[in-house]
């Protein structure tokens, strides 16, 4: 299970607070445990700190505290502070990454059966497509659609997303696209092969958490090769 500790402080020296954190960073590079660190300042007082750190779980965190280091730093940072800090220790029993949702509910409908959905709970109606096989950008929620119906009329397909990373108003997700070629696809009649792909797509978000922007990077010339579309190249 998640585990997070909460560190609470004051302090009026918040630079001498980072640089002690910068080599905290430095010094335990490669033994920490700590997979995520975030540090807020309150808008309304600038005195009062609050520091995240994320650990894979409650083992990992004791192991982590267990460094020479960290006891150092602890000390350190007691003495940067106007008063002892403040610990909270956290397991985490909900953890909603919205992004990480959108995207693989993105893929999932791709290939779902049945019509294809309007697609404008997801994606934002000015959405900006670039694929490096198309010959130019796909501009708009409709002819992004139109991009996808063309490949669902050509295949039955399911994707497989193997991981999701999310940072900011960008995600990246590692796909692979297993299907049947069922219909025409760029003048190859359809084979009834089954084929895979393998690619990436890293997504922008918008405001109001809909995709705006997407960059695809898929292995087209291996698809290619399994419909037979290179045989007489090859020969």
């Amino acid at each position: 299970m998640t585990f997070v500790q909460l560190i609470e402080c004051r302090t009026s020296r918040p630079d001498e607070m980072n640089r002690l954190m910068d080599d905290w960073v430095a010094r335990t590079s490669g033994r920490r445990t700590a997979t995520h660190t975030l540090v807020g300042q309150d808008r309304s007082d600038a005195a009062h700190l609050v520091e995240v750190v994320e650990f894979p779980s409650y083992e990992d965190a004791k192991r982590g505290s267990g460094l020479p280091e960290t006891d150092r730093i602890f000390r350190e940072m007691a003495a940067l502070c106007d008063e002892r800090p403040v610990f909270m220790d956290l397991d985490v029993v909900r953890d909603d990454r919205l992004a990480e949702d959108t995207v693989r509910r993105f893929f999932a409908t791709l290939a779902a059966p049945g019509e294809l959905p309007p697609l404008n709970d997801l994606l934002d109606e000015d959405i900006h497509s670039h694929d490096p096989v198309n010959p130019q950008d796909t501009i708009g929620l409709d002819n992004a659609r139109a991009e996808y119906r063309m490949w669902r009329a050509a295949f039955d397909s399911a994707f497989t997303v193997e991981d999701v990373l999310t940072q900011e108003d960008r995600a990246c997700a590692r796909w692979t696209w297993r299907a049947t070629h069922t219909g025409d696809f760029l003048g190859i009649a359809a084979t009834g092969r089954r084929v895979t792909m393998t690619g990436m797509t890293l997504f922008r978000f918008g405001p109001d958490g809909k995709v705006t922007e997407t960059w695809w990077q898929h292995d087209q010339l291996g698809l290619m090769q399994q419909l037979g579309a290179l045989d007489e190249l090859e020969q």
